[in-house]
C-alpha cells in the first residue's frame, strides 16, 4: 500500500523543478477572530447552486440511519481478510475496553492533518516499523485468540463504530449529538492506509448522506471542530489501491464531500488551512494526467463550484469583518508572511491518493501543500494482491495498519474549541487560491501545460465572474491581476492553440468587465493589440449598384498607428522577424480566421457592456497620452461588419461585428431619455479642449518625425511647446511624449547643433543608486542610438558627465572613466546579439576586461563589477522595446506599464450619457456607413431587420444630441438607396395616367423603376417613417444639402436637395398628393403648371386582346403623338409604389410641418430658402409650360437679357418664410436664422437681384429684426449694415420699404430701439433716406421717436450720430428760402403780398423741429459727461461741440425762419447753467470755436448772398449775442488767463462787423422802408447794435472794475491800454465818451495820427457804398 497524502511524481526531473512563489514565506501573525454569521451566506447565491445547497427531509429514523451506515462499512471490513476476525462487541456495538478521552490539545487537528504520530506512553517504534513487542502488541490490538490462547482485542477502526453504536442509543435528537465523535470513525477510516477503495467509498458517501439530510446542521455541537477534522481527513485520505475504476470512485466521493462541506450549513466555519487543503486536493486531481479525463474533467466542474463558493463569500467578508477592509488585508500580509502558502499542484506534497505504502513523508510544521495527486507505483501495487501475502507480510500489514491508525483514537474533548483559534476562512485563503491560479497561467513555465493553463483560465473565469468587482477592492488579490494575471493573460492570448486562445480571451474580457476600473494601461494594451490584429489593412472593394459616398466613413485603418522598426545598419539592434513582431503585438499580424473569430466575439462581448466604449472616448480617446481606442474600436467593427471581411476571417465575423455596432447604438438609444449625471465626472466641456489639444500634438508629432526642427515650430505656434529656443522647455515635450519617433529622435538630439537639448534631454533622467550598463539601458530606452561615431561619442560624452554630476559611484574615478566604460558596454552589446558574429567568436569577459585594463584612472574596475555588467548585457540586450525578442520584449513593456500605472490613475467608470453625445459625434461616420454598405448588399430579412432598426436609432440619437451633420448624412444615404432622387431630372414626358376603376394612376419612369425596386421601398419607409416623421425639426442639412427649385430647373446644378428633391420628383410624377400647399394660408401659392398627361381608361375595356390590337393601339398613339399605353407589369409595378408611399407618412409630415409649432417647420422652411439661386447664378427661373401653352417670360422681358429680371417665387419664398418666421417667438428661435441668413444675402447681392427683390427683402429682414431682436442669430448692427451698403440707385428705389421696416422696429421692444440706435450704419441709413421725399416723412417720424423716447434712447454711442442727422433734416429746411425770397421780390415789384406762412412747408417744419430738438439735446450733456469717464477737454469736445457746430451751421441757413430758431436755440445752450464752470475752462472754447467762426462765417460774401435782406439782421443777431455771452460769462472768464486775449479778439469781431461793407444793405434797407413801414426801425438797429453792445460790455466792466485806469487798477492796465487803443481804431472817441476824466494811455498818443488816417478812409468808404 501506498499513502495517499505525500505522493510525488516518480520523474526525477519533475521533482527537482520548482515554480518560483509570487509571496514570501515567513512566520505567521497573529489572527484576528472573525465574526460569524448567523447564516450560511452562500445560501444567498440562488440560481444554479440552490439544487447543491439544499436539504433532503428523510423519512426514517437519523439514529437508525447513522447506525445502518456504521453496519454497512463495518460490515465491508468484515468481508476483508484484515478484519475478519473482529470481536462480538463489533458486532453489538459495543467496546470490550472503555474509550479514553485524552486531555484537550491544541495540536490534535494539527495532527490529525499530518501522519506524523504524536507523542504517546505506548510502545515506541523503531525505523523499521516493528515494536519492541510485536507478539504482546499484537494480542492486545486485536481482541482474538491468538497462538498460546490469549484473547485479542478488536482493531481501533472496528472499536470505534462499536463505540459510537452504543453512544447512539441514548441519543434523542441527532441534531444535539457531537459533531466529531459522529464523524470519528467514518474519519479513521477515510485516513486509514488499511482499508481498500470500496470501503473508503462507503465512509464518505455515509458523512455525505449526514449532510445532505441535515443531520449535521448549523446548530449542531462542535461542528467548526469536526468540520476541521473532516477536512484534514479527506484532504489525507489514503486507501489501499484496486482497480482504476474504484479508486476514481474515491476521489469523486471525495471532490463531490468537499463541495458539500462548502456549500453545507458548516461552510463558512473552516479555516483557511482546510480551505486550501481542499483547493490543492481538487487541482490535485485536475492537473494529474495519468486519471482519467472523465475525473480530471469532473474536478474541474467540482473546482469550479467550489471555486464560485469561495469567491461568492470575498464579497461579505467586509461585512464579516466589520466593515474594515484594512483589517482583511492585514490579515492576508500576515499570511503571506507566515505558514499558509499554497504550492503548484505539481509541486506539492499533500494529496488525496491512493497507496501502497504506510510509510509517508511527514509535513513540515508551516503548512504547504499542492493539489497533485500523483501514481507512481499505483500500477505496481495492482500486480500484486492480498491473497498472495505471505505470512511475515501479514505481521508487516498488521503493523502497517496499526500504524495507520495512530492519532485516530482520541476524540477532540469538549473545551478543546476554546483553546483553539479557528478562524473561519477569509481573505487569506481566497488569496493563495488566486495566486496559484494564476501562476499556473505562466506562459513559459514548461511544466505548465495548454491543458492545465485552460483548466486555470476557466476557474479564474468563474472567480471573476462571480467577485470580479471584490477582487478589485482588496488591494492584495488587485495586485495580483493586474500584474501576473494581466501580463499571463496577455502572452497567452498570442498563442496559436485556439482552445488557450478562447479561454485566455474570455478570461481577459471578464477581468475587463469586472475589474477594468483599476486596469486602465493593461486595457489598453489589450485592446490595442486587439484592433492591430483585426483591422484589416485593404480598401472596401468597389461593387456594382453602391455609391462610394455611402461608405465613404469606414477607415481602412485604425488611428492607432506604431512606428516602424528602427534601422539596422549600425550593427546594434538584432530586431526581430516580422512574424515574431505580430506574435508580440508589436504590429497587427495575421491570425487564423478562427484567431480572428474568438478576438471579434471577445471584442464583442466587452461591447455588450452598456458603458463600454463611452469609457473609452472618455478614458482614452480624450487623454493626450493615450490612444483613440474607442474610435478605433467602432472602426475595426464597423470595417469588419462588411462582407468581405469573411475573406480573412470566417463567415461569422461580419455579423458578430454588426451585431457588436448595433449594441453600440442601442446603449446609446437606451440611454438617450436618461436624465444627464456630471456629478463626480470629468467636465466634458475640458475632454473637449483635451481632444483639441491631442488632436495637435499628434499632428505635431507626425511634423516631427518628418522633420524635428517643423514639428517643434508648429508644436510651439500651437502654444504646446511654451517656447522653441528654450531646450529645457523642448526636452520636456519630447521625454514625455511617447509617440515620438525613437530613431528620428535619437539623431536629432544627437546633433552638434542640439548639444545644449541633449543635455537638457538627460536631465529628465536619474541615474542615482545604478550601474552605468543600468543607466545605459535607462537612457537608450528612450531613443535610438545614431549609427555614426560622431553622434555617438557626443551622446556618451555627455552621458558620462550626467552620470558624474553629483558623485562619482564608488569604484569610478571620474567621468572620464564612465567615457570609456560606456563604449566598451556599447561594443559588447554589439558583440554579443550581432546575428552575423559566430557563437565561438562572441566576447568573453576575459576579454571585456583586458578592453578595460587601465583605463580607470589608471587602474582597473572592480572585477566583480564588470561580471555584473557582462551578465546582464550578454543575458539581455541594451535595445528599443520593439527590436528586443519575445521574452524581453514583454517584459520591458511590461515593466514600462507598471511604471506608468500610478501616475495613469484609474479608469473612470460611469453609466450617465452626459458624454454621448461628444462620442457619437466622434463615431457616428463609420457606424452609418457601414448600415447604409449592409443594407445595399444583404439579402435576408434579419438583416434588413436590424439595420433598419440602427436607422432609426442613429436618427434618434442625432436627433436627440442634435448631432445635425449625422443626421443630415443618414438621409443623405437613405435618400440615395431610395433612387427616388437622381442627379437627372426625371422624365415626365411619357407619364400616362391610367384609370382603373374609380383609382386614377399616374404610370411613369420613376413609379416602374422604384415599384421593382424592394430595397429602395424598404429605405423609402425608414426615411419617411423612422427619420423624418419624428425629427423635422433637427433635420437641417439634409434638407439643405442641396438645391432645389419651385419649379422645374432649366440646368440641373451640381448637386441636389435630397428629401425636397424627392418631393419635387414624387410630385411631378403625381405621387404624392398637392394639398399641402394650400393646407395653410401662409403657403398660397399659384399651383405649379405640370404638362398634362395622357389619359387611358381601362373601365370596361374587353379582355380580349391580341397582337393586332396592341399594334393598332401603338400606331394610333404613335399618330397622336400620345405615348404607349403602359403594360401590365409597368402598372404593376406602380401600384407598388403607390402601395409603398402610401405606408410612408407623407400627409402625416405636412400636416405637422404645417400646423405644429414651428419647430417642425424648419426643414421645410429651409429647403425653400435653398430655392433662391446662388449668386452666381441668374436670378431667373423658367417654368415649363403647359402642353400647347407658350413659354412664360419673367416680367415679359427676354431671356437674353442681362439685366436681373423678377422672379415672384422667390419673393414669396421670402415672404412665407418671414411670416412664419415672425409668427411667434418659438418660430423665431426655430427658423429666424435661417430665413435671416437668405434674406441678407439677398440684399447683399443686391446687383444680381430685381430692385423689388431686394426692397422687399430689405422689409422682411426689418421685420424678422424686429420680432427676433433677442435672438444671437440676428443682430441689428449686422442688418443695418447690409441695407445701407445699399448703392443709392437701389436705396432710393427700396427707400419707402426699407423706412416702413426701420418704422416696425423702431415699435418694437426698447432694447431693439436702443440698440439700433447706438448702430453707426442706421443713422447712415437715416442720413441717406431723408432726402428722399417719398421717405422723408417716414424717416423724420422714425427720428422723432428715437428723440422723444423715455427713457431716451440717446447715449453717449450715438449722441453725435443723432446730431448729425437732425442737422440734415434742418439743412434739408433750406428750401423754404426759396419762398421766403420769392416774397422778396414780389415786395420790391410792389406785388400783392400773400399771407405765406413757411411753417405750412413739411422741410421747414422738420427742420425748425430738428433745430429744437438739437438745443434739447443739450440737456442731455452733464449725464453723458458723468456717463464717459473722459477728461474735461474731450468729454466737452464730445458732447457740447457737437451742439454748437450743428446750432452754428443753421444760423447761417438761408431759411430765416430756421436761422432764427437756430440762434434762439444757440443762445439758449450757450447761456445753460452746466456749460460753464468754475472748476473748469473748457467752456471758453465756445468763443474760439463757436462765437467767432459763426460770425467770420456770416461775413462770408456767399453766406450773405444766400438771403441778402435776412442776413444783416443775422449779423447783428451774432455780435449781439457774442456780446451777451461774454457779459453773462464775464465774472469766470475774469479768472481765466486767457481773458484778454479773448477781449481783444472780440473788439477785432466787432472792428469786422463795423466795416463788413453793410452799405449795400443800407441802400436796401431804406427802399423798403419807405414801401413797408414794419422796416422802419431796421436802419436803426444795424447801425445802433455794435455800438451799443460795445457801450454795454465797457460800462459793465468798468464797473466791475475790470476796465479802470492803470493808476486805479494796475492789474488790468494792459486791459485798459489795448481796450482804448482797439476802439479808437474803429469808434474813435467812445472811449473817451464813456470815460471823460480817464488819463489817455500814452500808446494811444503814439498811434492817434494813425487813427485819424483810418477814420478818414473810412469815411471815403461810406460815403462811396451811400452813393
Amino acid at each position: 500500500m501506498t499513502e495517499f497524502q505525500n505522493f510525488k511524481e516518480s520523474d526525477p526531473q519533475k521533482l527537482d523543478h520548482n515554480v518560483s512563489d509570487v509571496s514570501p514565506k515567513g512566520q505567521r501573525g497573529a489572527r484576528v477572530p472573525g465574526v460569524l454569521l448567523e447564516g450560511n451566506p452562500i445560501k444567498e447565491l440562488g440560481g444554479a447552486y440552490s439544487v447543491l445547497f439544499s436539504r433532503v427531509a428523510i423519512a426514517v429514523d437519523p439514529v437508525a440511519l447513522i447506525t445502518t451506515e456504521c453496519i454497512t462499512v463495518t460490515s465491508a471490513m468484515r468481508k476483508h481478510a484484515r478484519w475478519a476476525h473482529s470481536s462480538v462487541s463489533a458486532i453489538l456495538g459495543g467496546s470490550s475496553i472503555s474509550y479514553r478521552k485524552g486531555p484537550p490539545s491544541t495540536s490534535t487537528i494539527r495532527a490529525q492533518r499530518s501522519p506524523v504520530k504524536a507523542p504517546s506512553t505506548g510502545p515506541q517504534r523503531g525505523a523499521d516499523g516493528s515494536t519492541a513487542n510485536d507478539e504482546g502488541s499484537l494480542t492486545g490490538r486485536w481482541g482474538i485468540r491468538g497462538k498460546k490462547g490469549k484473547s485479542m482485542q478488536d482493531n481501533p477502526l472496528m472499536s470505534a463504530f462499536a463505540r459510537l453504536r452504543g453512544e447512539l442509543r441514548g441519543c434523542q435528537d441527532i441534531r444535539s449529538f457531537d459533531i466529531p465523535s459522529l464523524l470519528h470513525p467514518f474519519l479513521q477510516v477515510i485516513r486509514s492506509s488499511s482499508t481498500s477503495a470500496p470501503i473508503t467509498s462507503l465512509a464518505l458517501i455515509a458523512i455525505t448522506k449526514f449532510f445532505a439530510y441535515n443531520l449535521i446542521s448549523r446548530s449542531s455541537p462542535r461542528l467548526s471542530i469536526g468540520m476541521q477534522l473532516l477536512s484534514a481527513a479527506i484532504t489525507h485520505c489514503r486507501f489501499e489501491a484496486s482497480d482504476s475504476a474504484a479508486d476514481e470512485i474515491v476521489l469523486l466521493r471525495i471532490l463531490k464531500l468537499m463541495e458539500v462541506m462548502l456549500s453545507g450549513p458548516g461552510g463558512d466555519l473552516l479555516g483557511d488551512e482546510s480551505v486550501c487543503e481542499m483547493m490543492e486536493t481538487g487541482l490535485s486531481m485536475c492537473c494529474q494526467m495519468r486519471l482519467s479525463e472523465l475525473l480530471r474533467r469532473s474536478a474541474e466542474v467540482s473546482m469550479i463550484t467550489m471555486c464560485q463558493i469561495l469567491f461568492e463569500r470575498l464579497k461579505h467578508l467586509e461585512h464579516e469583518a466589520g466593515g474594515d477592509g484594512a483589517d482583511l488585508e492585514e490579515t492576508a500580509h500576515d499570511a503571506d508572511s507566515g505558514d499558509l502558502k499554497m504550492d503548484g499542484p505539481l509541486t506539492g506534497t499533500n494529496a488525496a491518493s491512493p497507496q501502497v505504502s504506510t510509510i509517508g513523508t511527514p509535513l513540515s510544521p508551516n503548512f504547504e501543500f499542492s493539489g497533485s495527486i500523483q501514481q507512481t507505483v499505483l500500477e505496481a501495487h495492482r500486480s500484486a494482491s492480498f491473497e498472495q501475502q505471505t505470512e511475515s507480510n501479514d505481521v508487516g500489514m498488521d503493523n502497517a495498519v496499526n500504524r495507520s491508525a495512530t492519532n485516530l483514537t482520541q476524540i477532540p474533548s469538549q473545551d478543546m474549541q476554546e483553546g483553539m483559534d479557528i478562524r473561519p476562512y477569509s481573505l487569506p485563503s481566497i488569496r493563495e487560491l488566486f495566486r496559484v491560479l494564476v501562476n499556473l497561467l505562466e506562459p513559459h513555465d514548461r511544466q505548465h501545460t495548454d491543458a492545465m493553463r485552460i483548466m486555470a483560465l476557466r476557474i479564474i473565469d468563474v472567480a471573476l465572474e462571480v467577485a470580479g468587482p471584490s477582487i478589485a477592492q482588496h488591494s492584495s488579490l488587485a495586485s495580483l491581476a493586474k500584474d501576473h494575471l494581466c501580463r499571463n493573460l496577455f502572452q497567452l492570448v498570442r498563442s496559436d492553440n485556439i482552445n488557450l486562445l478562447n479561454e485566455s480571451l474570455r478570461v481577459a474580457g471578464t477581468l475587463l468587465a469586472t475589474c477594468r476600473g483599476m486596469l486602465k494601461l493593461q486595457q489598453e494594451l489589450f485592446l490595442s493589440y486587439l484592433v492591430a490584429c483585426l483591422h484589416p489593412r485593404v480598401e472596401i472593394p468597389r461593387e456594382s449598384g453602391i455609391d462610394p459616398s455611402l461608405y465613404e466613413g469606414v477607415p481602412n485603418m485604425p488611428k492607432l498607428v506604431k512606428q516602424p522598426p528602427s534601422s539596422t545598419s549600425s550593427g546594434r539592434s538584432t530586431p526581430v522577424p516580422v512574424k515574431d513582431r505580430q506574435k508580440l503585438g508589436m504590429e497587427g499580424g495575421s491570425r487564423t480566421p478562427d484567431a480572428r473569430e474568438a478576438m471579434v466575439e471577445s471584442v464583442g462581448a466587452l461591447t455588450r457592456i452598456p458603458s463600454f466604449l463611452a469609457e473609452l472616448f472618455v478614458n482614452y480617446d480624450c487623454e493626450v497620452d493615450r490612444s483613440d481606442l474607442c474610435e478605433d474600436l467602432v472602426g475595426l467593427l464597423s470595417r469588419n461588419a462588411l462582407p468581405d471581411s469573411a475573406t480573412w476571417s470566417t463567415t461569422n465575423v461580419p455579423p458578430l461585428c454588426l451585431d457588436a455596432l448595433l449594441s453600440y447604438i442601442q446603449f446609446m438609444a437606451d440611454r438617450l431619455e436618461d436624465e444627464p449625471l456630471t456629478e463626480g465626472y470629468p467636465d466634458p466641456k475640458k475632454l473637449r479642449r483635451q481632444r483639441y489639444r491631442k488632436k495637435i500634438i499628434i499632428k505635431g508629432v507626425n511634423k516631427f518625425n518628418e522633420s524635428p526642427k517643423g514639428g517643434i515650430a508648429y508644436l510651439a505656434s500651437q502654444g504646446i511647446i511654451e517656447n522653441p529656443d528654450d531646450p529645457q522647455s523642448v526636452a520636456q515635450f519630447l521625454r514625455g511624449t511617447t509617440r515620438i519617433s525613437k530613431k528620428v529622435l535619437g539623431e536629432y538630439i544627437s546633433k552638434l547643433a542640439n548639444e545644449p537639448l541633449l543635455r537638457a534631454f538627460l536631465d529628465f533622467f536619474d541615474f542615482s543608486d545604478k550601474r552605468v550598463d543600468e543607466a545605459l539601458r535607462d537612457l537608450l530606452g528612450a531613443f535610438r542610438l545614431p549609427g555614426e561615431s560622431a553622434l555617438i561619442e557626443r551622446i556618451v560624452t555627455v552621458f558620462a558627465e550626467k552620470y558624474c554630476v553629483n558623485s562619482t559611484p564608488e569604484g569610478i574615478v571620474d567621468k572620464d572613466s564612465v567615457f570609456v566604460l560606456t563604449y566598451a558596454i556599447i561594443m559588447l552589446n554589439t558583440d554579443q546579439h550581432n546575428p552575423n558574429v559566430k557563437t565561438q567568436n562572441r566576447m568573453a569577459l576575459t576579454d571585456f576586461a583586458k578592453n578595460l585594463r587601465g583605463v580607470n584612472g589608471g587602474k582597473d574596475f572592480n572585477p566583480q563589477y564588470l561580471q555584473d555588467i557582462y551578465d546582464s548585457i550578454r543575458n539581455n540586450e541594451i535595445i528599443l522595446p520593439d527590436e528586443h525578442d519575445n521574452k524581453h520584449a514583454f517584459d520591458y513593456a511590461w515593466k514600462e506599464l507598471l511604471l506608468k500605472t500610478d501616475t495613469a490613475g484609474d479608469l473612470v467608470i460611469f453609466g450617465t450619457n452626459v458624454f454621448d453625445a461628444d462620442m457619437f459625434e466622434a463615431t457616428w461616420k463609420p457606424v452609418v456607413a457601414t448600415l447604409s454598405y449592409v443594407f445595399m448588399s444583404a439579402s435576408e430579412d434579419a438583416v434588413f431587420q436590424r439595420v433598419v432598426a440602427g436607422f432609426h436609432q442613429c436618427a434618434q440619437i442625432a436627433a436627440g444630441y442634435n448631432v445635425t451633420e449625422a443626421l443630415d448624412h443618414i438621409i443623405y444615404c437613405l435618400s440615395t438607396i431610395t433612387t427616388l432622387a437622381p442627379n437627372a431630372l426625371p422624365n415626365t414626358n411619357l407619364n400616362t395616367e391610367v384609370q382603373v376603376g374609380k383609382k386614377s394612376v399616374m404610370v411613369s419612369e420613376l413609379a416602374v423603376k422604384f415599384g421593382r425596386d424592394y430595397r429602395a421601398q424598404l429605405a423609402a419607409v425608414v426615411l419617411f417613417r423612422s427619420v423624418i416623421a419624428a425629427n423635422e425639426a433637427k433635420i437641417q442639412k439634409g434638407w439643405e444639402m442641396v438645391r432645389k427649385l419651385k419649379y422645374f430647373l432649366v440646368e440641373p446644378m451640381l448637386t441636389y436637395n435630397k428629401i425636397t428633391r424627392i418631393w419635387l420628383n414624387l410630385f411631378t410624377n403625381s405621387l404624392m398628393p398637392a394639398n399641402f400647399h394650400h393646407s395653410h394660408p401662409l403657403l398660397e401659392i399659384p399651383p405649379i403648371p405640370i404638362q398634362s398627361p395622357h389619359v387611358v381608361n381601362r373601365e370596361g375595356r374587353s379582355n380580349e386582346s391580341g397582337l393586332f390590337q396592341s399594334f393598332t393601339s401603338y400606331l394610333s398613339s404613335y399618330a397622336a403623338d400620345d405615348p404607349p399605353e403602359p403594360s401590365d407589369e409597368e402598372l404593376s409595378d406602380t401600384l407598388c409604389t403607390v402601395d409603398c408611399l402610401a405606408a410612408c407618412p407623407m400627409e402625416e409630415i405636412f400636416t405637422n410641418i404645417l400646423t405644429l409649432p414651428p419647430k417642425p417647420l424648419a426643414a421645410l422652411i429651409h429647403a425653400l430658402l435653398d430655392q433662391i439661386p446662388e449668386e452666381s447664378s441668374p436670378a431667373v427661373i423658367v417654368v415649363k409650360p403647359e402642353q400647347g401653352s407658350p413659354n412664360p417670360k419673367a416680367n415679359g422681358q427676354s431671356q437674353s437679357s442681362m439685366t436681373p429680371r423678377y422672379d415672384p417665387s422667390i419673393v414669396y419664398i421670402l415672404e412665407v418664410s418671414t411670416m412664419f418666421a415672425i409668427r411667434d417667438e418659438v418660430s423665431t428661435a426655430t427658423i429666424g436664422q435661417d430665413v435671416a441668413e437668405a434674406l441678407q444675402n439677398i440684399v447683399r447681392n443686391a446687383a444680381n437681384n430685381h430692385s423689388l427683390i431686394v426692397s422687399r427683402a430689405a422689409f422682411y429682414l426689418l421685420s424678422l429684426l424686429s420680432a427676433s431682436h433677442d435672438q444671437p442669430f440676428i443682430r441689428a448692427p449686422v442688418i443695418l449694415h447690409t441695407i445701407s451698403s445699399l448703392d443709392q440707385s437701389m436705396s432710393e428705389k427700396a427707400a419707402l420699404p426699407i423706412s416702413k421696416g426701420l418704422t416696425s422696429c423702431m415699435r418694437g421692444p426698447r432694447p431693439l430701439r436702443n440698440e439700433i440706435a447706438n448702430t453707426p450704419d442706421f443713422w447712415s441709413i437715416i442720413r441717406g433716406l431723408h432726402a428722399i421725399p417719398a421717405a422723408s416723412g417716414t424717416v423724420f417720424e422714425i427720428l422723432m421717436a428715437i428723440m422723444l423716447d423715455e427713457p431716451s434712447a440717446i447715449t453717449a454711442d450715438n449722441y453725435e450720430f443723432a446730431i448729425q442727422a437732425l442737422n440734415d433734416f434742418a439743412n434739408a429746411g433750406s428750401a423754404g428760402a426759396v419762398v421766403e425770397q420769392k416774397r422778396d421780390r414780389n415786395i420790391r415789384r410792389l406785388k400783392a403780398i400773400k399771407s405765406i406762412e413757411p411753417r405750412d412747408n413739411e422741410l421747414v417744419s422738420h427742420a425748425i423741429q430738428a433745430v429744437t430738438m438739437i438745443w434739447q439735446l443739450s440737456s442731455r450733456v452733464p449725464a453723458l459727461i458723468e456717463q464717459s469717464h473722459l477728461e474735461r477737454k474731450e468729454a466737452w469736445t464730445a458732447y457740447w461741440s457737437p451742439i454748437f457746430r450743428a446750432l452754428s451751421t443753421q444760423c447761417v441757413n438761408p431759411c430765416r425762419e430756421i436761422r432764427h430758431t437756430a440762434f434762439s436755440s444757440l443762445q439758449r445752450a450757450l447761456l445753460s447753467p452746466e456749460l460753464a464752470s468754475a472748476d473748469h475752462q473748457e467752456w471758453t472754447a465756445i468763443f474760439g470755436e463757436v462765437l467767432f467762426p459763426l460770425i467770420l462765417q456770416l461775413l462770408r460774401p456767399e453766406v450773405y448772398h444766400s438771403d441778402p435782406l435776412g442776413m444783416s439782421e443775422t449779423r447783428v443777431q451774432a455780435a449781439t449775442l457774442l456780446c451777451k455771452i461774454f457779459l453773462h460769462y464775464l465774472v469766470l472768464l475774469s479768472e481765466w488767463d486767457g481773458m484778454l486775449e479773448l477781449w481783444l479778439r472780440i473788439l477785432d469781431i466787432m472792428d469786422r462787423l463795423m466795416n463788413s461793407g453793410q452799405g449795400d444793405s443800407l441802400v436796401h434797407t431804406h427802399f423798403l422802408v419807405r414801401i413797408i413801414g414794419q422796416y422802419q426801425n431796421l436802419t436803426l438797429k444795424q447801425e445802433e447794435a455794435v455800438p451799443e453792445s460795445l457801450k454795454n460790455i465797457l460800462l459793465v466792466m468798468a464797473n466791475g472794475g475790470y476796465l479802470a485806469p492803470p493808476s486805479d487798477n494796475p492789474q488790468y492796465a494792459r486791459l485798459w491800454e489795448e481796450t482804448w487803443k482797439r476802439l479808437e481804431r474803429f469808434l474813435p472817441g467812445m472811449f473817451r465818451e464813456l470815460f471823460p476824466n480817464s488819463p489817455q494811455p500814452l500808446s494811444v498818443v503814439a498811434e492817434q495820427p494813425q487813427i485819424e488816417e483810418i477814420k478818414l478812409e473810412a469815411e471815403d468808404v461810406s460815403v462811396e457804398a451811400k452813393q
